[in-house]
């Protein structure tokens, strides 16, 4: 399948379930950038290109416009995936979730942050640092972790122009009751 188009982006994602957005970062795991079918070099609005422009943007305009349809978060390894709602339902959330009492403590900590009040990474890396002590690459680590332990979860909100980060179960209650 060659992917020109947002909508041909999400028969992608539907055709394989699962996906990384850039090429090569999981073994025996297909990644959008390898099917997408745009200049690499040039044909864009950017000096980054039609591809890493077209990758970078459906990465988020797919959950925001099918929310019903894709998910968008990190795997093991902190690697960025879209997956279909079945997928995550069915296959990823059994698999990766973890209750917020088995991450780390700061993963804990940046969780009450995001819980009292969802805002951006930067945002929220600030209110760590000052509250908390942390370095950036602890906090990091922390965001990621609650990314893959699936506790957090990118705002579908449209025209967010920035990663904001909510609640996985303001979004996906039914599969933390279920779980819990």
């Amino acid at each position: 399948m060659k992917v020109k188009t947002l909508e041909e982006a999400l028969e992608f994602v539907q055709s394989v379930n699962l996906c990384t957005i850039f090429s090569g970062k999981v073994k025996g795991v297909p990644a959008l950038w390898d099917a997408v079918d745009l200049l690499e070099d040039g044909g864009g609005r950017t000096k980054w290109g039609a591809k890493v422009e077209a990758v970078w943007t459906w990465k988020n305009e797919l959950p925001e416009t099918y929310p019903d349809d894709v998910f968008y978060g990190k795997i093991p390894g902190g690697h960025a995936v879209l997956m279909t709602i079945d997928y995550l339902r069915g296959t990823h959330f059994p698999e990766a979730y973890k209750p917020i009492e088995d991450c780390s403590e700061l993963a804990q900590q940046v969780y009450e942050i995001v819980r009292l009040n969802p805002n951006t990474t930067g945002e929220l890396r600030k209110e760590a640092m000052a509250l908390h002590g942390c370095s950036k690459s602890r906090f990091d680590t922390a965001l990621k972790q609650l990314q893959t332990t699936l506790n957090i979860v990118r705002s579908n909100e449209p025209g967010l122009k920035n990663d904001t980060w909510i609640p996985f179960s303001e979004v996906y209650l039914d599969l933390v009751d279920e779980a819990d």
